[in-house]
């Protein structure tokens, strides 16, 4: 039996996620209420013409949120429709919005029983916008990048569920003792010899209060940052800098791989580095040392005093990490919260702040060092474009091959790709 609290749950955070930018994967829901709330967000555009084409005008927010609520469960999760209907008047019962707020719900909610799913208007990025919950702005941005059919790919895409993936720490144990140890059976899909894939009826939140996770046997991770990680090519002994490392992802996997290499993961905010050195420790990692450095101001080649945590006088690393923040473009299906922060101006001005990391982070590299450039985004303005605007004024950098676009598959038909669709590009400095 669901109790009706966990339904107050998902609307308190789709309240503070429409009117103040949480997210809602770090709510601390329970499973139920999890997917429903995640689920409203992922179809929050398609909700809200459904609500349209039921009402004489849009209701206000409060209420708009709970009938939103009412018709994913009716139409998209296993409940009922007596049960999401009473449930759904209930909940305005319990916000207080009043007798008229309460009617409306029902009468909407059965409305919507006996119309079904509304028809999709005949426009087809129209259409594929609603249909997906995904902002018209971008569909046409897809459609010009990717053409027609491969942009609808794209917006059903970002409505699946993404596939969770364990990343084995393997200075502790190995993928077939943890498979073993988590009950996931002798058929557990792995990758790479070090990822193992979450089996779709796994909980999460056990996985994350096993005494494996509290002893450092796994960390959640998408395989495709291992993908990143590989184009370093980083050798035993090596120094390293993760330049923009939170929340340490990258960073604990290139430190599992070769505990010679000699890291330095930095980010602007104290706080960020805190939880940083806990994974660390959970870990049993100690070839990372972190340090507050704000990668966004420059970098003076006389001004050696940021790499203090390194040794006398080396102001310059072999190699270099940068996992740029970005539109989260290519995770909208993890993080579906993003789509809707998104513009037109606000990925310009991303690439123009990814640009001065990548001009900043630069001038650490030593003589014949690797840098990769690596985003979660696929969009030409904040990848390949960043890159070209780069080496046109630094000839002494060069590509090192092509860009490693894992979760691309997904371009190619495969509607499952399992990994996230990062970009990541590996340059040279050849002075």
């Amino acid at each position: 039996m669901i109790k009706s609290n966990e339904r107050a749950d998902a609307y308190r955070v789709l309240h503070l996620w429409l009117t103040e930018g949480a997210f809602i994967k770090e709510s601390g829901l329970s499973p139920f209420a999890m997917e429903l709330a995640l689920g409203v967000c992922r179809r929050h555009l398609l909700l809200e013409y459904f609500i349209k084409t039921l009402t004489k005008k849009m209701p206000p927010l409060e209420e708009k949120v709970i009938l939103e609520m009412g018709l994913f469960q009716m139409f998209f999760m296993d409940v009922p429709d007596h049960a999401a209907i009473s449930t759904s008047v209930e909940l305005a019962k319990a916000a207080s919005l009043g007798e008229g707020a309460t009617r409306l719900t029902n009468a909407v909610l059965r409305a919507a029983r006996r119309s079904g799913l509304p028809q999709m208007p005949p426009q087809r990025v129209r259409r594929i916008s609603i249909e997906n919950s995904v902002p018209e702005w971008i569909v046409r941005r897809w459609f010009d990048v990717y053409g027609g059919d491969k942009a609808e790919t794209l917006a059903k895409a970002t409505l699946e569920r993404p596939t969770e993936w364990l990343r084995v720490n393997l200075q502790k144990t190995t993928t077939a003792k943890l498979a073993e140890a988590l009950g996931f059976g002798k058929d557990a899909v792995t990758l790479y010899d070090r990822y193992i894939q979450v089996p779709r009826d796994a909980s999460l939140k056990t996985l994350l209060n096993s005494p494996e996770f509290s002893a450092g046997h796994f960390s959640l991770q998408n395989p495709a940052a291992f993908e990143v990680v590989k184009l370093l090519d980083a050798k035993p002994g090596m120094s390293v800098w993760d330049a923009c490392a939170a929340p340490g992802g990258k960073t604990a996997l290139l430190a599992e791989m070769d505990g010679s290499l000699r890291i330095l993961a930095s980010d602007s905010s104290e706080t960020r580095l805190e939880k940083m050195q806990d994974l660390m420790t959970r870990l049993g990692i100690t070839n990372v040392n972190t340090e507050c450095i704000d990668i966004t101001t420059a970098i003076r080649d006389a001004q050696p005093a940021i790499f203090t945590t390194r040794e006398k006088n080396a102001t310059q690393f072999d190699r270099i990490l940068l996992d740029v923040p970005c539109s989260n473009m290519g995770v909208i299906s993890r993080r579906p919260e993003s789509i809707y922060r998104l513009s037109p101006e606000s990925i310009m001005e991303l690439s123009e702040l990814q640009f001065q990391i990548l001009e900043n982070a630069a001038k650490a590299l030593k003589p014949d060092g690797r840098l990769v450039y690596a985003t979660c985004s696929p969009d030409p303005q904040e990848t390949t474009q960043v890159i070209n605007r780069f080496l046109k004024v630094h000839p002494d950098f060069k590509k090192v091959g092509d860009a490693v676009l894992p979760g691309d598959a997904v371009l190619l038909g495969d509607a499952n790709p399992n990994l996230d669709r990062f970009f990541a590009q590996a340059l040279e400095h050849k002075p």
